[in-house]
């Protein structure tokens, strides 16, 4: 299972991006299940409620992931040891992250330096 971060989503959005049919064709080609967390789909919405845009029908038929007490135990236990480790790290990435350690999935993230902290986390290479 290939589970997309919101950069990667809002990319995809994106009817101007270069990178987009790139990205969509790499994970196509994966051949894997596609999903979503619950907390990313709060950051697209939020963006797009904000901006007063339309919510793509595609996006509410994608699997979404939901949050569970297994991922909170997690993910509150990997941003104390990033925080040891010098790295600040967000809250919500650590959810994300939790979510996809927990469920044995890739992470699609165009921002790699935020998750990278996480030894445990596989992510899916995107070479764009």
């Amino acid at each position: 299972m290939i589970i997309l971060d919101t950069d990667v989503l809002i990319e995809i959005m994106d009817r101007k991006s270069k990178k987009s049919h790139e990205i969509l064709k790499e994970i196509e080609d994966a051949e894997e299940d596609i999903a979503i967390t619950s907390l990313t789909l709060h950051e697209i919405l939020y963006g797009l409620y904000k901006y007063r845009k339309r919510i793509p029908e595609e996006l509410l038929k994608l699997e979404t992931i939901e949050y569970s007490q297994k991922d909170a135990l997690l993910s509150a236990k990997l941003e104390a040891e990033a925080e040891r480790k010098g790295k600040k790290i967000t809250r919500i990435d650590c959810m994300i992250a939790a979510i996809a350690i927990n469920k044995g999935a890739k992470l699609c993230t165009l921002n790699k330096k935020h998750f990278e902290v996480f030894d445990n986390l596989s992510l899916f290479p995107i070479d764009i």
